[in-house]
C-alpha cells in the first residue's frame, strides 16, 4: 500500500514527537511491505515565523491532497503578544474548520504497565478505566459568531457565542453511537441543559437520534459538572461519553491525565471525507523542547490511530500498540511517567525503542 502523509510538526516538541512517530510508521512499512511518502507543511508559531501567517494556504493545499495529516503541537510564549486572530492555536482550529474534521475521538486506557502513575486511588484505578470522548469540534463557543471585546459604557467587555445547529449534533450523535457498537455499546451524552438553551437542543437531538437508529446502544445523559466529578470517582461506568466542543476539551483532558500523563494519549480527528487528521493530545510544552525529554508515545499511538481508521491497516496498528505496550514491559519510561526500578530514556531513545520492538 502507497500513501501520503502529511507532516505538520508545529512548535516546541512538535518536531521531536512527529520524527519518532515517523520513526515507527517507517518500520510498519518496511515490515508489512507498505510505502509512506511524507511530505511535510507549516502551521503554528512555525509557519506565523516564516509566512506571517498560522496556517498557509499552501499548508492547506498539501493537506488536502494526502492521505491523513499528522500533526505535533501548535504555540508557545513566543507568540502570546500577537493579535488573536493570528496566533499559532488559529492555525489547529483553522486546518480542523478547513478540512471539515467535526469528530474528535479521544480514547483514554489506563494500560497495566502504567497502573502504578495512575492519579486515583488504587480501588477505583482496579476498577478500570477504558473509555473514548467522542467530541465535536467544529462548532460550539470556539467558532460561534458574534465573538470580540469591545467597549461599552466605559468598560472592556469580551463575549463568545455557543452555537450549534441539529444537524451538526446529529452527524456528531451517530459517530459516537457507531463507536460504541464497536465497543461496550454504552453512550453517555454531556450537556448543560438545566442551565443552556444549546445543550436542551442537544439532548433532544441526541435522543432523537438514539431512538430512530441505535436502540441497540444504550444512552444515558449527564450535566457536565456531574461528568467531571464522575471521571474521578469511578470511571470505570463510562464507554464512550458524546459531548460539545467546549466540554469535550476539558473533559477529555481530564480523563487522559488521570491514567497518568498526557503524554500517553493520542487522538483522531475525522470528518466525513478523508483525509482525517492525527494527533497527541498534549500541547507544545516550550519548557523542554529541544531537550530530549518529551514523551513521544502518544505522538506514535496516534500513528497507530492512523493505520486503523485512515488507511484500514488494523494488524498494522496493533502492531504498534503492542511494541508501545512491550517497550513499556521492558521498563523503558520518559521522565513524565518514570517509576521506581525502570530506566529512563530520551524521546529519540523511546521513538527507537518502539520501532526496534515492532
Amino acid at each position: 500500500m502507497k500513501k501520503t502523509i502529511c507532516l505538520l510538526p508545529g512548535d516546541g516538541i512538535g518536531p521531536e514527537i512527529v520524527a519518532q512517530g515517523v520513526t515507527v510508521l517507517e518500520a510498519v512499512a518496511k515490515k508489512f511491505g507498505h510505502e509512506f511518502d511524507f511530505v511535510p507543511a507549516l502551521i503554528g508559531g512555525a509557519a506565523i515565523d516564516a509566512t506571517g501567517e498560522p496556517l498557509p494556504a499552501a499548508t492547506v493545499e498539501a493537506c488536502r491532497k494526502a492521505d491523513a495529516v499528522y500533526l505535533g503541537a501548535v504555540g508557545g510564549p513566543k507568540w502570546d503578544g500577537i493579535e488573536p486572530a493570528r496566533r499559532p492555536e488559529k492555525g489547529l482550529l483553522g486546518i480542523r474548520k478547513a478540512l471539515g474534521l467535526f469528530a474528535n475521538l479521544r480514547p483514554a486506557l489506563l494500560l497495566p504497565e502504567l497502573a502504578g502513575a495512575c492519579l486515583l486511588r488504587a480501588d477505583i484505578a482496579a476498577r478500570g478505566l477504558d473509555l473514548i470522548v467522542v467530541r465535536e469540534l467544529t462548532g460550539d463557543i470556539y467558532f460561534g459568531e458574534p465573538r470580540a471585546i469591545e467597549e461599552r459604557d466605559g468598560l472592556r467587555v469580551g463575549y463568545n457565542t455557543m452555537i450549534y445547529d441539529e444537524n451538526e449534533i446529529r452527524r456528531i450523535a451517530k459517530v459516537a453511537f457507531e463507536t460504541a457498537r464497536q465497543r461496550r455499546r454504552k453512550v453517555c451524552s454531556v450537556e448543560k441543559s438545566n442551565v443552556l438553551e444549546t445543550s436542551r437542543l442537544w439532548k433532544a437531538v441526541v435522543q432523537e437520534v438514539h431512538d430512530a437508529d441505535y436502540a441497540d446502544v444504550e444512552l444515558s445523559h449527564m450535566y457536565v459538572d456531574n461528568a467531571a466529578m464522575q471521571l474521578v470517582r469511578d470511571p470505570s461506568q463510562f464507554d464512550v461519553i458524546l459531548t460539545g466542543n467546549i466540554f469535550g476539551d476539558i473533559l477529555s483532558d481530564e480523563a487522559s491525565v488521570i491514567t497518568g500523563s498526557l503524554g500517553m494519549l493520542p487522538s483522531a480527528s475525522m470528518g466525513a471525507q478523508a483525509p482525517a487528521l492525527f494527533e497527541p493530545i498534549h500541547g507544545s510544552a516550550p519548557d523542554i523542547a529541544g531537550q530530549d525529554k518529551a514523551n513521544p508515545l502518544a505522538t506514535i499511538l496516534s500513528a497507530g490511530m492512523m493505520l486503523r481508521l485512515a488507511f484500514g491497516l488494523s494488524a498494522e496498528a496493533d502492531a504498534v500498540e503492542n511494541a508501545v505496550r512491550q517497550t513499556l514491559r521492558d521498563g523503558f519510561r520518559t521522565g513524565d511517567i518514570m517509576e521506581d526500578g525502570c530506566t529512563l530514556v530520551g524521546c529519540a531513545e523511546m521513538g527507537r525503542l518502539v520501532a526496534e520492538r515492532l
